[in-house]
């Protein structure tokens, strides 16, 4: 396997194997093994977390990078909330969230989570719906 490179600036945050950590200086980091990690604006806050795809993302990231034992836990209630979304979808709609509860079978990974993001992405580029 080949290092891979990261460069992080002051103040960016990164979470490794469920430990946050924050650099103090401008860090050029290499990871010569396998690892789960986020840094920068991968990672969201739970309070960020308002809208079903933002709420799906928040899930999987704590089944990803979450502490070893509550791994298991937090990927259940994941599926469990893509499932219920999947549900209350109509017609097409529902694709995408089967999509992603196929991607999560068997475990939550970077993948999940990059198709998570491209279904936050896709509803942030919708109208938003008119009151009158």
């Amino acid at each position: 396997m080949s290092a891979l490179i990261l460069e992080l600036k002051q103040g960016e945050s990164m979470i490794l194997n469920g430990a946050v950590i924050r650099f103090k200086t401008r860090t050029r980091l290499e990871l010569n093994t396998q690892a789960r990690f986020l840094f920068g604006k991968q990672i969201m806050h739970e309070d960020e977390a308002a809208t079903p795809a933002r709420k799906a993302y928040y899930a999987l990231q704590q089944a990803y990078i979450g502490a070893e034992a509550e791994r298991p836990t937090a990927l259940e209630a994941a599926r469990a909330l893509i499932a219920s979304y999947r549900e209350q979808a109509v017609g097409g709609s529902a694709a995408p969230w089967e999509e992603l509860l196929s991607i999560i079978a068997d475990s939550a990974g970077f993948e999940a989570l990059k198709r998570a993001r491209a279904m936050i992405r896709a509803e942030e580029s919708r109208p938003a719906p008119t009151t009158s």
